[in-house]
């Protein structure tokens, strides 16, 4: 049998587990949707877009770039953040079928 594990080595499969682990929290899910279809939006854009704290989107912003879903690129005075595999979106995808 043929498994993911076979398939990967584990490195990948940690790298894999550690965005997944990323994104599981509802305000990041957010983030990475805000993000899809190359998208990039400014922290002020996103926590405008969520209504949430700049403080929290800060917070969750960190978190994703900092295991590997976001990047960003400062142009100015602003920074832009972006997903850095497009792909990521489509977990946030597969979770929105999953949920009907």
């Amino acid at each position: 049998m043929d498994t993911l594990y076979n398939r990967l080595d584990y490195e990948q499969l940690e790298q894999a587990a550690n965005m997944l682990k990323a994104i599981a929290h509802p305000i990041r899910m957010s983030i990475v949707d805000l993000l899809k279809d190359d998208r990039q939006l400014t922290v002020t854009e996103i926590f405008e877009e969520l209504d949430i704290e700049q403080a929290v989107a800060s917070h969750h912003l960190r978190i994703l770039k900092d295991r590997g879903v976001l990047n960003s690129k400062r142009e100015g005075k602003n920074t832009y953040y972006f997903l850095k595999h497009n792909r990521v979106s489509q977990i946030i995808h597969c979770i929105e079928k999953c949920s009907c």
